[in-house]
């Protein structure tokens, strides 16, 4: 009776050990594919913002989820392609960085749902039916913001006394790039400001800008959204100074590099509130049921190294309202 009373208790054992490891083994990896228009060097906070994002709600790497990043180092006819690969890939879910590489995934699947870190006019755009309902695969965050234009040619006119011409760059190809230059004329042409766009789309295009900057008389620069400019900021960072032209910058990154000032959306903040997106999905929810959400975080940086390069004073008054300041 013993014998059969063991026997039949290892039996059960054996059984809830084999159904414990099957289940392990059965338990599903989420698979996230990455989308970005630049280089893996190139904004590595926020792709680690994202990442901690997920972290904290309980997503491990290697365990419960594998990412599939797509760079495309700022070769923008290679978005297509990248996109191709994770559809082929059958990932869960798509992350873009941008308009650019949001129409890539967008053009590539209808199905595989996508969520936008980051896009000026997903509605304008094309991406999303509205804010409060996107319909389709796609959902995220938005950094719409009209204000944000004003406030940089403000800035810029509290530190450049006598600004009277303002250079604008920015890449047309580039979806949002159309209303954020409206925006930034509208705001120029309240503040009494001469505005003066200039296109860049592609590497080859920077330095004539800045000419026609200088032939244009600009007394500062304002850029715009971009991943051409992004992609090449050390170069736009330095023909700014060799130009001595005062020039604010949409990314805390360029400043980092040696820019003026930046003011705008905390990306780092918004790449963290995408990877609720992402576990909301991974968890059941359409996208079509997720709202896109607008900016509430904004940063303000100054390099005071770079002021003092092209014999720049910044006003006690702007230092004091900086998030940051590089000396």
């Amino acid at each position: 009776m013993n014998e059969r009373f063991i026997a039949l208790a290892l039996s059960i054992l054996l059984f809830a050990l084999c159904s414990s490891t099957e289940a392990q083994q059965t338990k599903k990896v989420e698979r996230i594919g990455f989308l970005a228009a630049v280089s893996v060097s190139n904004s590595p906070g926020r792709t680690e913002a994202f990442r901690q994002g997920l972290r904290e709600l309980g997503y491990v790497e290697g365990k419960n989820v594998v990412f599939e990043y797509r760079w495309a180092d700022g070769k923008l006819d290679r978005l297509r392609a990248l996109a191709g690969e994770l559809v082929r890939l059958k990932v869960d879910v798509i992350v873009t960085t941008g308009g650019i590489s949001t129409r890539a995934a967008k053009e590539a699947t209808a199905t595989i749902p996508i969520v936008m870190t980051q896009d000026i006019d997903p509605v304008g755009n094309g991406f999303i039916a509205s804010l409060a309902r996107p319909g389709g695969n796609i959902t995220g965050l938005s950094t719409l913001g009209p204000e944000i234009s004003g406030k940089q040619l403000e800035l810029l006119k509290e530190v450049v006394s006598k600004l009277t011409r303002v250079a604008v760059l920015g890449t047309s190809a580039n979806p949002g790039t159309g209303q954020a230059s409206k925006e930034t004329e509208l705001a120029a042409g309240a503040l009494k400001l001469q505005h003066q766009y200039l296109d860049v789309l592609s590497p080859k295009d920077i330095e004539s800008a800045f000419r026609a900057a200088s032939k244009g008389r600009a007394d500062a620069m304002v850029v715009l959204i971009s991943s051409v400019l992004n992609s090449q900021r050390t170069q736009v960072v330095e023909l700014a100074i060799k130009n001595r032209l005062p020039t604010i910058f949409p990314f805390p990154e360029f400043v980092e590099a040696g820019g003026l000032m930046s003011y705008g959306v905390s990306f780092n903040d918004l790449y963290r509130r995408a990877a609720m997106y992402v576990d909301k999905i991974l968890k059941g929810t359409k996208p079509a049921d997720l709202p896109v959400e607008q900016p509430t975080k904004f940063e303000f940086v100054i390099n005071l190294k770079t002021a003092k390069q092209i014999g720049l004073t910044i006003p006690p008054n702007v230092l004091a309202r900086a998030d940051r300041v590089i000396r």
